[in-house]
């Protein structure tokens, strides 16, 4: 074997490695990730023996409400999902039709990518929460339902207990935040959409009545369905350096092969 050829082979096994490195760096200072918006705490811990601040976000606490369909739903039915809540009532004239008008929208423009069979994204879900409990039963939930053509398996109205749901959005949501100081906690008339994601941390709020901020929505939306679960490990994890060292060895030792051979040749 020549040296032109000698060096080919090296190059052909070279050139994956050196693609691999610059496409993952491409990839990681490219995509910008939806934030993360409520830190519970803030803990110092030691990573290969340096300090690193590790951040403990806010997880949105359990509920257990009843929705259009008359079923008990807590977040153990969401374990996994994606969820896109907003805050309703059915008695509302003003932003709620087209709050649930653009959601519907939303709802029927994610899929799971099928051309034929069930197109139904499993991994999304949209949740409604009354603010007016009190009155809007689930008769009136599923009427509300009827009205809009919601697809119980995608997307839940919900009622409960007012003082539950008016924690979840206060104090858990924390749409008050977002909506000012001026917020009215005896009723939260809010126009947001809340994005959050499968582990329970919120990662967005958008205004559910601007077609620019519903935009950004489903890009960030498309985004999360990409994030990996922080609490799932990879097989590589931490390992990349010593891949990427068994494999110079290897394209060394196959380098060293072949001098072998064309030497005795």
């Amino acid at each position: 074997m020549n040296k032109r050829a000698l060096y080919a082979v090296l190059l052909a096994l070279l050139l994956p490695l050196v693609a691999y490195f610059i496409v993952k760096n491409k990839s990681e200072t490219a995509v910008v990730m939806p934030r993360h918006y409520f830190a519970d705490t803030v803990q110092e811990v030691v990573k290969r023996g340096k300090r690193q601040s590790d951040t403990v976000w806010h997880k949105v606490k359990d509920f257990k409400l009843t929705n259009q369909e008359g079923k008990t739903i807590t977040w153990d039915d969401l374990k996994g999902k994606i969820v896109i809540a907003d805050l309703f009532f059915t008695r509302c004239p003003t932003i709620c039709p087209g709050m649930t008008r653009n959601m519907k929208r939303l709802a029927e423009s994610i899929h799971n990518g099928k051309r034929v069979g069930d197109r139904s994204n499993h991994l999304v879900h949209f949740i409604s929460f009354s603010i007016d409990p009190e009155r809007d039963s689930v008769p009136r939930l599923k009427g509300w339902a009827d009205r809009f053509q919601i697809n119980p398996e995608q997307w839940w109205l919900l009622t409960g207990n007012k003082q539950e749901i008016y924690d979840l959005a206060l104090n858990e949501m924390k749409v008050g935040l977002q909506d000012g100081e001026g917020v009215d906690t005896s009723f939260i008339h809010s126009d947001k959409f809340i994005l959050i994601d499968s582990s329970r941390h919120v990662r967005g709020f958008y205004d559910g009545l601007d077609s620019a901020s519903l935009s950004r929505l489903s890009s960030d939306l498309v985004l999360l369905t990409m994030e990996k679960d922080p609490a799932r490990k990879s097989f590589f994890a931490g390992k990349l350096q010593l891949i990427a060292v068994v494999f110079l060895l290897a394209i060394f030792g196959v380098g060293l092969l072949l001098f072998v051979i064309r030497k005795k040749q």
